[in-house]
């Protein structure tokens, strides 16, 4: 089949400057929506999968398990299980025991200020030894009595600290009470990095309280069972034992709609945009008849001519998803978004830019194969009299 020259189709994208910013532009935004709902569901698929760990157990008050925030058991429960369990990991004598209260409270940078919802999480020194891929970027850890924050990367930047580590030193306002941000945390990119941590005892004081939200442990020889076990015999705490990973498991398919409502989104805003590519490239082809039957007189079948016209159409196309790749990754990469229990970033990796490339070259192949078959059903004495 005797083809049309490459040439001839990048040649043709310069000829309506007009026509061609139209295409990219389209393409550029509708590839870049496929990257944000994309990066949404990987971004908390990927929060959710990381903070989990196998040999990690939370234990939380019976009925309560979907939501540690609403959980409430007593504050001797940490002792009872470190001195019932056996099997527990222990460093240097200190058992992986964390008691915690987790609370979302708003943080203010002013007293009459209204504050920010944030995840406040009441730690003792043990919580290091069980979250142990949470470590300290810069400054420190909170000390007890002094009303001191140290912050989830995550957690500065959505309160508007970019780079996060400018937060250090910011005194917010946490229920009346000022609380200096002393140190900078990271978890991989976990549900930890969208959280702040205070002493344990700070927490209780401020918010006035006087229970736990959960024990977290570690286990060494130690099985899920026995701690299971251990909160079925022990009716007067009213506990539950669930592993971590299995509590984030279930707190992403509480999700599972939020992300199924973004994609469809997504994809109802992109045929829109593809349907109204089309009536563009249509009329841009419909504007060409004659060029088509003058191609065929000169022996190029109908083929060769679409295939010509689909290139110019990736070609433009191809411009407009880079375009939407590298806005991806200097805006959209990273973003943070809110949610209940907490933040998470938006991920935009090889596999979801992959994606965004797929998405542009098949609406550059179906921006031009449709208008340019219909402009090529005419027959070619009717083409060469279009336009007269």
């Amino acid at each position: 089949m005797r083809t049309l020259p490459f040439e001839y189709a990048v040649r043709n994208l310069g000829r309506s400057p007009l026509r061609l910013a139209l295409s990219v532009g389209g393409s550029t935004l509708v590839v870049l929506l496929v990257l944000a709902a994309a990066g949404f569901t990987r971004g908390m698929q990927k929060a959710m999968r990381i903070s989990g760990s196998p040999d990690t157990v939370m234990l939380i008050g019976s009925g309560s398990e979907e939501s540690i925030e609403r959980s409430e058991i007593p504050m001797r429960t940490s002792g009872i299980v470190a001195a019932s369990v056996s099997g527990l990991r222990s460093r240097a004598g200190v058992d992986a025991v964390s008691p915690e209260i987790h609370l979302a409270m708003p943080l203010a940078t002013e007293p009459d200020a209204p504050g920010r919802l944030a995840v406040i999480r009441g730690i003792q020194p043990e919580a290091w030894l069980v979250h142990d891929k949470t470590r300290v970027l810069a400054g420190r850890s909170p000390r007890t009595g002094h009303s001191e924050l140290i912050a989830g990367r995550l957690a500065a930047r959505s309160l508007g600290f970019d780079p996060p580590v400018s937060i250090l030193g910011t005194t917010f306002i946490l229920d009346n009470e000022p609380y200096e941000v002393v140190g900078l945390m990271a978890a991989d990119g976990g549900v930890i990095e969208g959280e702040f941590w205070t002493a344990l005892t700070d927490l209780q004081i401020t918010a006035q309280r006087d229970s736990l939200s959960t024990v977290v442990l570690r286990m060494d020889e130690a099985e899920l069972a026995d701690l299971e076990a251990f909160a079925a015999t022990r009716l007067d705490l009213e506990l539950a034992a669930i592993s971590e990973t299995d509590y984030y498991a279930q707190l992403g398919a509480f999700y599972r709609p939020v992300r199924l409502l973004v994609m469809v989104t997504a994809v109802l805003i992109a045929i829109g945009g593809v349907t109204g590519g089309l009536n563009t490239m249509y009329a841009a082809f419909a504007s060409r008849v004659r060029e088509i039957g003058s191609l065929q007189t000169l022996g190029f079948s109908r083929t060769a001519i679409l295939w010509s016209f689909i290139q110019e159409s990736i070609l433009a196309s191809a411009v407009g998803a880079l375009i939407a790749c590298g806005i991806g990754l200097l805006v959209l990469d990273h973003f943070v978004i809110r949610f209940s229990m907490g933040v998470f970033g938006i991920t935009i990796d090889a596999g979801v830019l992959s994606l965004g490339l797929a998405a542009g070259l098949f609406l550059g192949i179906l921006g031009a194969a449709v208008p340019a078959w219909r402009c090529l059903r005419r027959p070619i004495p009717e083409a060469l009299r279009a336009g007269e």
